[in-house]
């Protein structure tokens, strides 16, 4: 099989290291890349927001199959440009993938297939801000509309910065609070049979104790040992199964990866979130433990023939991912800093923790830093305390000026678990 992954993130790092360890899996290409990706698949320039482009591409690959990693692709339709193309695409349609870019339409299909989510307001004018925040009160929790990187969402107890982001946006969701711990799972669809992989937790905060800004995530673990065994059972009758049945009784179906993220509250399980994608840092631990080689999956939910898939295996490690992010993420990051110590993870922490690279690329021999979110460090262990050992010590090996991290990913559940 011939594969073409679209991205350049550390989500789509870790899809085509997934991929190229699959034995199925003859040639794998990815758009536009990075300095990481580049030592597991061959790297081509394209626009990745053109569908056109893209399709044209896979087709002069000859590619098997289409993967596409990122949200504004989907969103923009270029699995539906490469699907017209004859080319089998893993990924929503972009009027499917309106479930990540409007969270008024997520909403919407919630309420139709009676999804559990927290109540909310759609508000496109200050009164009806103002209107919005009175009635929910403190804790504000306030959404862009639109798609925004994993950063459009503000969760504060100040309501001027909450009215201050409200009206930044053109359109906003206004929502309750939802209390208790959060989850992250996702679920392969061909549109129809739902297949949930393992449930992560990610670390959308800046700053240790969950302080500072949001982010798009600096750090992710999975398995949960503190979560309901039940849980997935529960989430995929309650809310990934009804959900595809009601995009597809809209007569848009969802074929690719549906990502919920979830609050388990005092009340239950309640939606905060769809995305229509793998979600970062997730991906990086989830695809860790997947021990069932994943182009077959990726290929039978583009085929529409996810039923004829056997169940999926797990290995019973854990796996812990710590981001290392650029000097004033997630404000404006600096880049073109070199990045050094990676050869020295490679060759003295290698095959249990490895760097999977985010924001990198190449100048010259140095791989220098080229976004916000510049590397996800990834170990497994017997459990997290060993998984989360050996991902930090990999981190202490890395080095780059002004680099920042969270030095609490996983902490407390691992002393949970001991």
């Amino acid at each position: 099989m011939k594969v073409l992954v679209i991205g350049g993130g550390a989500r789509e790092h870790a899809l085509c290291r997934s991929l190229s360890l699959d034995p199925d899996v003859t040639a794998l290409h990815c758009a536009p890349g990075n300095a990481g990706i580049a030592e597991v698949a061959e790297l081509h320039p394209v626009d990745q927001l053109d569908g056109e482009a893209v399709a044209r591409l896979a087709a002069a690959l000859h590619s098997d199959l289409v993967v596409v990693g990122p949200e504004a692709p989907l969103v923009a339709g270029v699995a539906d440009a490469v699907r017209a193309a004859g080319i089998p695409c893993f990924g929503p349609s972009g009027e499917a993938a309106t479930l990540e870019g409007s969270k008024a339409f997520a909403k919407d299909v919630m309420a139709a297939a009676n999804v559990p989510t927290a109540r909310s307001y759609v508000c496109t004018t200050p009164a009806e801000i103002d209107e919005a925040l009175d009635a929910f009160g403190a804790p504000y929790v306030v959404k862009d509309d639109g798609l925004a990187a994993g950063k459009g969402v503000v969760v504060t107890d100040d309501v001027e910065a909450a009215r201050a982001h409200a009206l930044a946006c053109d359109r906003v969701v206004i929502e309750e609070f939802l209390d208790g711990p959060e989850v992250s799972l996702f679920a392969i669809t061909d549109g129809v049979t739902v297949l949930p992989l393992q449930p992560a937790q990610d670390f959308k905060r800046a700053l240790d104790g969950d302080e500072g800004p949001n982010t798009g995530g600096m750090g992710a673990y999975s398995p949960l040992p503190w979560a309901d065994p039940k849980l997935v059972d529960e989430v995929m009758a309650s809310v990934l199964q009804p959900t595809v049945d009601e995009l597809r009784r809209r007569g848009t179906p969802f074929s690719g990866l549906l990502y919920a993220g979830l609050a388990i509250t005092s009340r239950g399980v309640r939606v905060i979130e769809f995305n229509a994608r793998f979600g970062d840092p997730e991906t990086q631990v989830v695809l860790a433990r997947l021990k069932t080689p994943l182009a077959g999956v990726l290929l039978h939910a583009a085929n529409g023939t996810l039923d004829a898939q056997p169940p999926l295996a797990w290995r019973d490690d854990a796996a812990v991912t710590v981001v290392v992010a650029s000097h004033n993420y997630p404000g404006t990051p600096r880049t073109g800093d070199p990045i050094e110590g990676l050869d020295e993870v490679a060759d003295l922490d290698a095959p249990h923790a490895y760097v999977l690279h985010a924001g990198t690329r190449r100048d010259g021999d140095a791989v220098v830093s080229a976004g916000g979110r510049v590397l996800s460090v990834t170990a497994t262990g017997a459990d997290l305390a060993q998984a989360r050992e050996r991902a930090y010590t990999a981190v202490g090996r890395i080095r780059l000026d002004g680099g920042q991290h969270r030095t609490d990913i996983a902490r407390g559940a691992a002393q949970a678990q001991a």
